[in-house]
């Protein structure tokens, strides 16, 4: 007789929707979301334009303007023209917005740290090195699908 095998998209789903959950209520304490958190961290890497960050961070166009707007009214960003493409805009983050990524870093940090320590010390490691393989390997695109699922808002 073969042992069951777990459910895997149960458990990834389960522990996302529970992780991004917990991180939006840590993020809230500072004033921040996901999403911009993860835009600004991004914006930080270097001169990138909208499209380019919406793409590293797994956006949608359309959601990528509406954070974007958010971050400039709130005086966390600005929109720059693009040096190569007027028609572009580079996201480029203010001394406010890095104040902001400093508190929410210490957040995300904190939330990561408290999630992994449920788990034995043996297993932290070889279990994000196991993630990190599937995410940047297998699970690295996703498959087109005439009916494809619904992705949970973070923020």
């Amino acid at each position: 007789m073969t042992t069951p095998t777990a459910d895997l998209s149960f458990l990834l789903n389960w522990a996302g929707h529970s992780l991004a959950t917990e991180m939006t209520a840590n993020l809230a304490e500072v004033g921040a979301t996901p999403r911009a958190h993860c835009v600004l961290h991004r914006a930080l890497e270097g001169e990138f334009t909208q499209s380019q960050i919406a793409d590293a961070v797994g956006l949608d166009k359309t959601t990528m303007v509406v954070i974007t707007d958010k971050l400039e009214k709130e005086g966390l960003a600005v929109r720059m023209p693009s040096p190569v493409d007027r028609r572009a805009r580079i996201i480029a983050v203010t001394d406010k917005g890095r104040a902001l990524l400093a508190q929410s870093d210490e957040v995300v940090e904190s939330t990561h740290e408290s999630v992994l320590s449920a788990l034995p010390e043996e297993l932290r490691k070889p279990f994000t090195e196991a993630l990190t393989l599937l995410v940047e390997g297998r699970l690295a695109k996703f498959v087109e699908s005439a009916q494809p699922p619904r992705r949970r808002s973070a923020s």
